[in-house]
């Protein structure tokens, strides 16, 4: 099947590039919003008149369908051009955020909310891409700070907008406000450079090996933290995943142009980086799962309180990002994705020491420690993973660099919960909450940190230029 080949560095600039970079941001920021979502699940259960665990289906299905989409997305990027695949994921996102708010049913949702991460897989995938081809190659990692702010300060505006709006219009109203977003990124996107095509061949064996393997994966994941699902069906999952991944690893091995090339993952210096954004996302996702609840019920802290203690580690993200950028300059990529992983690790740990009497000032200082780490780790290594594919790849990379947070955040949900469930044994009401909380905490930021440490047997991966 034949296709065609982006070539990044012949791309022609049409617009200002800090004015194309929050184009781009707009059309990336329909996935971080919708965190909004999150604060509209009453609502919607009472609505559809579901079971509490039902509701559950809205986060799994949406995250299942562009997690597994992600690296064929970016490879189509690559191929036909990403600002074209970008406008395709734009406008199926209109459409799909519509068709949520207007569901009648909870059949109809879910299908619309399917459709929803259809289109964030084919725009969000393209956005790094997209964001570095707006400057020379030498600013880079200034390109990816700015997009990366832009996800952060995303992130952040989510919670707030969602409580608003649930306030004033109700539940649907998380969903139509994003309609008018896609829309007006689409209608700007066409001032987006279009690169200069070529042809390469579409591994469309390849793409559904890797689309099934991605499902499964991530499927088992969300399976293995929920009670009602046999253990076994968990275990199958995952089984097959690798099977479908020794499959995909074989045919790729055999193609000329395979969706990502296997042997990337043999250099340590390239998989050691992401396994740990992996083990970071999965760390990190504690402060999202669990901190809203110890905010709430161990501190008594106001809802508005307890979002505005929340965004402290967005607010940290959104700073750490340009930080990140210099710090590259500085002293290289590596040891400043080293550098975050640390701040990450050690933001976390202290967490597992709070309790009734810690004051809150020193709870949202961790969160930005945490979050500063995040900032710093997303952009270099975003810039590591771009750095090793060829120019031509790098709608390839821009979404492994965010399917690998998707891997990390879908496997902390299952990991963080049975820590938690695992620390509150022996304990009842919210003195067992509390020692979970604390064990969660501890496990995940000490774990972080000794996984850090033993990466260190394998130096040249953080310390050799």
């Amino acid at each position: 099947m034949g296709a065609h080949a982006a070539v990044p560095e012949e791309a022609p600039l049409t617009v200002r590039p800090a004015f194309g970079l929050a184009i781009v941001g707009l059309g990336a920021s329909l996935a971080p919003l919708d965190i909004a979502v999150n604060v509209a699940l009453p609502a919607i259960t009472s609505h559809f008149r579901l079971a509490l665990g039902d509701v559950q289906w809205l986060v799994i299905c949406y995250v299942l369908v562009y997690g597994s989409l992600m690296l064929v997305a970016g490879k189509l990027g690559d191929l036909f051009g990403h600002r074209l695949i970008f406008r395709m994921g734009l406008a199926i996102s209109a459409l799909g955020c519509a068709a949520c708010a207007a569901a009648p049913d909870w059949p109809l949702f879910l299908w619309a909310r399917s459709a929803q991460g259809v289109g964030t897989a084919l725009a969000l995938s393209c956005t790094p891409a997209l964001a570095t081809s707006l400057f020379p190659e030498s600013e880079r990692t200034k390109a990816l700070a700015g997009y990366a702010s832009m996800m952060a300060l995303a992130a952040a505006v989510g919670p707030f907008l969602g409580g608003v709006l649930v306030e004033l219009w109700g539940w649907p109203a998380v969903y139509w406000v994003r309609v008018p977003i896609a829309l007006t990124a689409l209608a700007l996107s066409g001032l987006l450079p279009s690169p200069k095509l070529d042809s390469r061949p579409f591994d469309a064996v390849g793409a559904l090996l890797l689309a099934a393997c991605m499902s499964a994966l991530l499927l088992s994941l969300v399976f293995s933290q929920r009670s009602e699902v046999p253990d076994l069906w968990a275990l199958t999952l995952f089984v097959a995943a690798l099977a479908v991944l020794a499959a995909y690893v074989w045919r790729a091995n055999r193609v000329p142009e395979p969706i990502i090339r296997p042997a990337l993952f043999a250099d340590a210096r390239f998989a050691i980086p992401n396994i740990l954004n992996v083990l970071a996302n999965l760390a990190g996702f504690a402060i999202l799962l669990l901190t809203p609840y110890y905010l709430v019920n161990v501190l008594k802290l106001s809802a508005l309180a307890t979002g505005v203690v929340l965004a402290m580690a967005f607010a940290g993200s959104f700073t750490g990002a340009p930080l990140s950028a210099l710090l590259v300059r500085r002293i290289g990529q590596r040891p400043t994705v080293f550098a975050g992983i640390a701040c990450v690790g050690l933001g976390l740990l202290p967490l597992g020491l709070t309790g009734v009497e810690t004051p809150v000032a020193v709870v949202a200082l961790l969160l930005i420690l945490e979050g500063v780490g995040q900032g710093l780790l997303t952009v270099a290594y975003t810039d590591i993973v771009t750095a090793t594919l060829p120019p031509r790849d790098r709608g390839v990379a821009g979404s492994l660099a965010l399917l690998t947070r998707t891997l990390g955040i879908v496997g902390g949900a299952s990991v963080l919960t049975a820590l938690q469930a695992r620390g509150a044994e022996g304990f009842l009401g919210m003195a067992g909450f509390l020692a979970g909380y604390r064990f969660a905490f501890t496990a995940a930021g000490g774990g972080l940190l000794v996984a850090l440490l033993l990466s260190c047997l394998w130096p040249r991966v953080w310390f050799a230029r």
